[in-house]
């Protein structure tokens, strides 16, 4: 196989979570760029249509609550009717409720863990059997650079980005002997709905961005590479690792 064919992805099908905006549209409309078959996943159905009517024949929409666990299941259970039985998972959906942990209350920390940790645990153990049949698949998990450091105000979305890293080391443990690869992307900051209160901060904003060894915060385009590469036959030896798309700001 060329260099050029192990980045191409005919024939396979992703679903992405998160896709209707931000870091899951993005990664989704590269997964189609190189040839696969998308299955957007998120709760605005609105929003959802028009991502994939942007991204044309090659996505289809399947709204899901993915914070209830019957509908998540329910979802994973109806996404072979699109394309076919997925053999790429990326699990992008997220929240973040900005709170000081006093004031952090039961609901909150259900929320995140919900959405943020638990929706990756179940959607991967529903796709990857017929991933492990086929003798081929990739997880890609989107953790965050609080997987290994805290920011303020962000003690759930810090604690769930954590058991992302290391649920995609498990996941690696149990699934790569089968041909299914488990991976994180750890982003750095991105102008996404989530990250909102600190773009519309100037001056934080700019505070990020003098923080990295580039000198700037990222840009969607930015994580188009480094996703296709860790769903592509690519990294066929690269497994149970999270790869940090931060401009260096985990370096510095």
């Amino acid at each position: 196989m060329s260099v050029a064919n192990l980045f191409r992805l005919e024939g396979k099908v992703a679903l992405v979570t998160g896709a209707n905006s931000g870091i899951g549209l993005a990664i989704a409309e590269a997964l189609a760029t190189t040839g696969a078959k998308v299955v957007l996943v998120a709760r605005r159905a609105a929003e959802l249509a028009a991502a994939a009517k942007k991204i044309g024949a090659a996505a289809a929409a399947l709204p899901c609550d993915l914070a209830d666990r019957q509908a998540l299941f329910e979802c994973a259970a109806r996404a072979p009717s699109c394309f076919g039985a997925p053999d790429i998972l990326v699990n992008a959906a997220g929240v973040n409720i900005r709170r000081p942990m006093l004031e952090i209350t039961e609901q909150d920390w259900d929320a995140t863990m919900r959405i943020n940790l638990e929706a990756p645990f179940f959607l991967a153990q529903r796709l990857a059997p017929a991933m492990i049949a086929r003798r081929w698949g990739r997880i890609l998990n989107i953790a965050s650079l609080q997987s290994v450091r805290a920011f303020n105000n962000s003690g759930p979305y810090g604690a769930s980005k954590g058991g992302l890293a290391q649920l995609t080391r498990a996941q690696a443990e149990a699934w790569s002997r089968h041909g299914v690869n488990a991976n994180a992307i750890a982003p750095g900051f991105f102008a996404t709905p989530l990250t909102a209160p600190v773009v519309n901060d100037p001056a934080r904003w700019q505070a990020m961005a003098d923080r990295t060894l580039i000198g700037r915060n990222g840009e969607l385009a930015d994580l188009a590479g480094t996703a296709v590469y860790l769903c592509s036959p690519a990294s066929d030896y690269v497994t149970g690792q999270t790869l940090f798309v931060d401009g260096g700001f985990s370096a510095g």
